[in-house]
């Protein structure tokens, strides 16, 4: 598809094909034994009949995590390994989206062959979350990266918090990522005039491409996994008060660091610094139509939870608000955003890999949670928070929501209880902020700020900062709600 061209395209065809036929091979030869790589030694007859037999719609039988081995979770276990280790280990070989799906698919085809010929069903389930998931994502960033703000605030301690706070808000709505691309460059604008920056963008991440996501499935991709396997599109509003209190917690505490480094900095200009940020131009915002094309997002994500539309339905037509920003847009606008399908196109070649990795990572858990020994909602709530931390947290959320199905504990909601999925969903979103790769939207501020001119702290120095930060919000939260 051509939403992504390598800057390599041109180059050395045929280094290029030898690259790609390795894997392929090594495709091919995995995917001829789907049925031996997940069977049981004890059970290779009934794994082989059921490869020869087509697979009913409900496999009858063992439940599928009772059929996988352990280390059936090992593709998984690799890929979000080099998910997290790879952007720092090898930045340069990491930058291609062709090497993404090329690990994507080396580790996920033969997991689905597997799980193919053991539960078909299971399969195509798991393709059309995906699909859901991959649209909605799709939608939000491109129609939001329609809409160009120009001009910017003052960057004074006030309006900049009150600029973060709009930011909350809107992420919950629009996204982390679109809330996140569509908010940074003005207050970068906003602050140029100022030579301390970096506690800025640090707190925008913290709120706004990852706190402020909490209200509603569309604001956090791991909240619309949920909504997808069955949390009710109104549940996540049970989370506004540990939203308020970690969105109240970081404006308070950015007013006073902000508020410091610029009386600082007054003082050491010549004239006034307020003179200085002070914005002449107006805000103007270009492309407003594409904000009826977001409103048409949320209003088929919410219709179709409440109405039970056959599947399909809300993805037809969040595909044609796409198709219409696209067509109605100038490409100007999207110019001025610097716009392009990279990151999107990034989301849905990894998205594919963990979507079928972590098929036996999930039904495993289902069938053997008790063993874990999670039984708490703080150690939901840690456990969650501590793997989104240094993974993504998409598949973390699923990964301990279906150890919480497992384990029984009650059924209030999707097959556990409103507290335990509470923990899961606070964790996740809460702490994807403790590293850069903890959320997506994390490293493209970052980016886009040190492009602009903001020296950003490293991996290591950003994770410091940001964990003390919020330490003290993770340990409140935990006596107020998950004890």
């Amino acid at each position: 598809m051509p939403f992504y061209v390598s800057r390599h395209a041109g180059r050395r065809p045929r280094a290029r094909a030898a690259t790609l036929l390795l894997p392929g091979l090594l495709l091919l030869l995995l995917a001829l034994a789907p049925a031996t790589l997940f069977g049981q030694e004890d059970a290779g007859p009934a794994v082989g009949a059921a490869a020869a037999a087509p697979a009913p719609a409900h496999p009858a039988g063992p439940a599928l995590g009772a059929r996988l081995p352990l280390w059936s979770v090992l593709p998984f276990v690799v890929l979000l390994a080099a998910i997290a280790i790879l952007p720092l280990a090898a930045p340069h070989l990491w930058e291609s989206n062709r090497n993404k799906a090329i690990l994507a698919l080396a580790l996920g085809l033969p997991v689905g062959l597997g799980i193919g010929a053991l539960d078909a069903h299971h399969l195509l389930e798991t393709g059309r979350e995906y699909r859901s998931f991959i649209l909605l994502l799709a939608a939000l960033y491109v129609i939001s990266g329609g809409i160009h703000i120009s001009g910017a605030p003052s960057g004074t301690p006030l309006i900049n918090t009150a600029y973060l706070a709009v930011g909350a808000l809107l992420a919950s709505f629009i996204g982390t990522t679109g809330a996140s691309m569509l908010l940074i460059r003005p207050i970068l604008r906003a602050n140029q005039a100022r030579k301390e920056r970096v506690h800025i963008v640090l707190f925008f991440i913290l709120v706004v491409s990852n706190a402020g996501g909490l209200l509603t499935p569309l604001g956090d991709p791991p909240l619309f996994l949920g909504f997808l396997r069955g949390v009710p599109f109104f549940w996540t509003l049970r989370l506004i008060l540990p939203w308020a209190m970690a969105v109240a917690w970081l404006l308070v505490l950015f007013h006073f660091v902000d508020d410091y480094y610029f009386e600082k900095e007054d003082l050491e200009t010549r004239g006034s610094l307020v003179e200085e940020v002070h914005q002449k131009a107006p805000l103007v915002i270009e492309g407003k139509r594409n904000l009826c094309y977001l409103a048409g997002v949320i209003a088929a994500a919410f219709l179709s939870g409440i109405g039970h539309w056959p599947y399909g339905v809300r993805e037809a037509l969040m595909l044609g608000l796409v198709v219409a920003s696209l067509r109605t847009t100038s490409r100007a606008v999207r110019a001025a955003n610097e716009f392009s399908y990279g990151p999107i196109v990034e989301v849905a070649v990894l998205f594919a890999g963990i979507f079928l990795t972590m098929i036996p990572a999930l039904a495993l858990l289902h069938e053997r949670g008790r063993e874990l020994g999670f039984t708490r909602p703080w150690q939901f709530f840690w456990g969650t928070g501590l793997l989104s931390s240094v993974l993504d947290n998409a598949p973390t959320y699923l990964t301990f929501l279906a150890l919480g199905q497992g384990l029984h504990l009650g059924h209030d909601v999707v097959g556990v209880p409103h507290q335990i999925l509470s923990a899961i969903s606070v964790g996740a979103v809460f702490m994807g902020a403790n590293t850069y790769i903890g959320n997506g939207p994390n490293f493209m501020v970052k980016a886009i700020a040190e492009a602009q001119g903001t020296k950003m702290p490293s991996f290591g120095a950003y994770a410091g900062l940001a964990c003390a930060i919020m330490l003290p919000l993770y340990v409140a939260l935990t006596f107020a709600f998950y004890r």
